[in-house]
């Protein structure tokens, strides 16, 4: 696999500023030189992500090893113990120079090869993300994930649109490592099947936390958090006791240990600063039921989560920690994640051409979605800017109708090929959600939390509710045009604003981003429909 590099930089010219990110080789990405000066690439680094640079191979190694494409070898346990071993070393001058040669190397490539490089700390980038695009003047910051830089979470204050450290996490202590290795316990895929694990707990037995051998792990104290088991212990200790549960019972401790440990040292930390907003990111921040205990809590008034929370949130993280440290005033906007490419209709037609499926052009492509999903089919939906971060939110989704169980069934088995316990997301009209769910009226745009669906609308929400009652959903108001005009429809035929809505890929591919990737989905995956910008395209025969 080639080395991709994500590269964010800040133009700084008298009386303006603003953020440009790009990922080489992807759609989107720039790579115009001449007109750009005086720019600095803003970026994270650490030794595990400079051998990878410097040896592309190595990535490629063991990205086919997590993802179960190749069978199981006698050195694989020492490739997973190497890994887990790197990725705890701190950033060094050696490191940093090494990466640097790599980076400038890239940025000459695309015709950035004068600019300034300054390294970020992985986890300050984390809070940055968080902190600056919440809206906030004053929060507590959280930052929690596997490991970055030796360390796998921080604690900061936001004060007058100002951060400043409270505690950093050693890599040993990792909530995000602990829940990892009971990804891969349960022969799941590490680093992409946290949810699955999620999904799964919603079918364990509730026990006191006596009673869950787990739960004494990890110990918060105020604002600290510290595991009684070096990272070898653990995952030994964890193999154990898994072979004495069931597997849905295991993910439930799992769970359950991520849910207490992080609401307790979110609550600690806020008794402590007497703050009571809190924004969050870092990989632990998607995991929506323990956001949901966080929402919950009585010391928390609001909560925000970065909505691409993981590791693919630290580009923009660290333009925004090197744009305030450069003098730039926070809060940022992020109202909107439709920040992707655009295709333009000629580029659609033209790719729809080449396929020769069955396609014509309508004079609304919202009343006949609206249709087709009222009958009861899946449709493919491919308009406007792709979503920046791991969510669909509206322009590159999969639509079904909310109320129908048996479609999401369908989805699991046949489009999306997921196990058939993983729940799948709506998206609510704004002016639905109250009604819909508890604490609805608190709005989230961004999918990065559970909510209770209120029993009355359960059924309305059967093909979107999980097991334990909750959903994970995308609020949507008038700014979403098209699609807030969709559930608008959908409303007046089904009774209630709500879809089903999935990224528009096959899981464990990524979401599409051209034309002709969606339309190799559409022809691969079995849906009833697509419909890309005014064109409604029909399956193959």
């Amino acid at each position: 696999m080639g080395m991709t590099l994500v590269l964010v930089w800040w133009i700084l010219r008298p009386g303006k500023s603003f953020v440009r990110s790009t990922r080489s080789g992807s759609p989107g990405g720039s790579s115009r030189s001449g007109s750009l000066r005086g720019e600095v690439v803003a970026t994270t680094t650490d030794p595990a992500k400079t051998l990878t640079r410097v040896f592309p191979s190595m990535k490629e190694s063991y990205y086919r090893l997590r993802r179960r494409k190749v069978r199981p070898r006698l050195f694989d346990p020492m490739k997973r113990a190497f890994k887990y071993n790197v990725t705890t070393w701190r950033p060094n001058a050696l490191s940093r120079a090494l990466s640097a040669r790599m980076l400038e190397r890239e940025l000459k490539r695309v015709g950035l090869g004068a600019t300034k490089i300054e390294w970020v700390p992985h986890h300050l980038a984390h809070a940055a993300s968080a902190a600056y695009t919440s809206g906030f003047s004053d929060a507590l910051v959280v930052t929690l994930d596997g490991v970055g830089d030796g360390f796998s979470g921080s604690l900061s204050v936001l004060r007058d649109g100002k951060l400043s450290s409270l505690t950093l996490i050693p890599a040993r202590h990792s909530l995000g490592i602990f829940y990892e290795y009971v990804t891969q316990l349960m022969n799941m895929r590490e680093l992409e099947d946290e949810g699955k694990v999620m999904a799964l707990a919603a079918y364990g037995h509730p026990v006191d936390a006596a009673d869950n051998p787990l739960m004494d792990l990890f110990e918060v104290d105020g604002s600290t958090l510290t595991c009684r088991l070096g990272p070898l212990r653990l995952k030994r200790f964890l193999a154990q006791e898994l072979a004495m549960v069931p597997s849905e019972q295991f993910a439930w401790m799992a769970q359950r240990v991520v849910e207490v440990k992080v609401s307790e040292l979110v609550a600690g930390a806020l008794r402590e600063t007497g703050m009571t907003r809190v924004v969050y990111a870092g990989g632990v921040a998607s995991n929506i039921q323990a956001n949901l205990k966080l929402r919950e809590l009585p010391e928390v008034e609001e909560l925000y989560v970065f909505p691409h929370m993981g590791d693919g949130g630290l580009a923009l993280g660290a333009a925004l920690a090197r744009a305030v440290s450069g003098g730039a005033r926070p809060p940022f906007s992020l109202g909107d994640l439709r920040l992707g490419p655009e295709v333009s209709a000629g580029a659609i037609e033209t790719a729809l051409g080449a396929s020769g499926l069955s396609r014509k052009k309508v004079g609304c492509n919202v009343s006949e979605t609206v249709s087709r999903l009222s009958d009861g089919q899946i449709v493919l939906w491919f308009q406007g800017r792709m979503e920046y971060g791991p969510r669909a939110l509206g322009g590159r989704s999969i639509l079904a109708r909310p109320d129908r169980p048996e479609l999401r069934d369908r989805l699991n088995s046949t489009l999306k090929r997921r196990v058939w316990y993983q729940p799948f997301c709506p998206s609510i009209l704004d002016e639905e959600a109250a009604r819909l769910l508890e604490q609805g009226d608190a709005p989230n745009r961004f999918m990065t939390m559970a909510y209770r669906v209120r029993p009355e609308a359960r059924s309305a929400l059967s093909g979107v509710t999980s097991s334990d009652g909750t959903c994970r959903p995308q609020m949507v108001d008038k700014s979403y045009g098209k699609y807030y005009e969709l559930l608008t429809a959908l409303r007046e035929r089904i009774g209630v604003g709500a879809v089903l809505n999935t990224s528009f890929n096959v899981h464990g591919e990524p979401m599409v981003a051209s034309p002709e990737d969606a339309i190799s989905t559409f022809i691969r995956c079995g849906a009833d429909a697509l419909v890309m910008g005014d064109f409604l395209v029909e399956p193959p025969a």
